[in-house]
């Protein structure tokens, strides 16, 4: 029996926690027994237990409840302790199960994009593309999955100082056309590499944004023209965008990029 209402305090505790966090301005004990359908003072036990730890805050004015800072100092841990390779390894695998195509995990570094991770699908495909392996940003759909989604200046900072220099005759060398490119990955939610830095190979390519609202890295699905149709290539956006949202989810990102374009 103990137990049982020790389970069940615990319950209640969490119910007013989810409850005060849908009101900016807090709460008042009476409002918060109306919801949870339990006496007052059932209520006011709880939340000055909660309080005591810092979970809960009451106005000094007002004498409303709203979330403590410890919360706060919680979510910064969680968001601290979070890894990359290790929260995107799920999707990735799921990625690979479903295409048989190679996968990329890369991040932003100096300019480039640094290959972090790779899976190698069960279809046969060669590619340049190694983990901790260097690759230009303009020809490539991670690359261009992140510089869209860098602030303008930076993205502009970048091509000025890198270049658009040809890998292959579908690489976009013209600045104008490129950051034309830009805008539609932006509006597309997705980046394509259509044979513009290897002969032969088209990706896909979706951003992956962290807890901050900015972009922190791209993942990717490569495979052959020949098994990269068009159509294809169209489908996979589709479940791209899908995986980068649930990826960026896990990172903490709610929803607002913090660029301003």
């Amino acid at each position: 029996m103990e137990r049982e209402n020790m389970v069940k305090s615990v319950r209640r505790a969490l119910q007013i926690i989810e409850i005060v966090s849908t009101k900016k301005d807090g709460l008042g004990v009476t409002e918060i027994a109306k919801q949870m359908d339990i006496n007052k003072s059932s209520v006011y036990r709880i939340l000055t237990t909660l309080a005591q730890y810092g979970y809960i805050e009451q106005h000094p004015e007002t004498e409303r409840y709203k979330l403590g800072y410890k919360f706060l100092e919680l979510s910064s841990k969680l968001l601290d302790s979070i890894d990359l390779r290790q929260e995107a390894k799920p999707y990735l695998r799921e990625l690979e199960k479903e295409t048989n195509e190679v996968i990329h995990l890369v991040v932003y570094d100096q300019g480039e994009v640094i290959y972090i991770e790779k899976l190698e699908g069960t279809e046969t495909l060669r590619m340049h593309s190694k983990v901790g392996k260097r690759a230009p940003m303009h020809c490539t759909a991670v690359g261009k999955a992140i510089l869209a989604h860098l602030p303008p200046a930076v993205a502009a900072e970048i091509i000025d100082r890198k270049g658009l220099p040809k890998h292959t005759d579908w690489t976009i060398t013209d600045r104008e056309a490129f950051f034309r490119e830009l805008e539609t990955v932006r509006q597309n939610g997705y980046a394509l590499d259509l044979e513009e830095n290897e002969y032969g190979i088209r990706c896909v390519a979706v951003p992956i944004f962290d807890y901050t609202g900015g972009v922190v890295a791209a993942i990717s699905v490569s495979g052959p023209t020949i098994r990269m149709t068009d159509d294809r290539v169209k489908g996979l956006a589709v479940r791209m965008r899908q995986i980068g949202k649930e990826l960026s989810a896990r990172l903490g990102y709610r929803g607002v990029h913090s660029v301003q374009l």
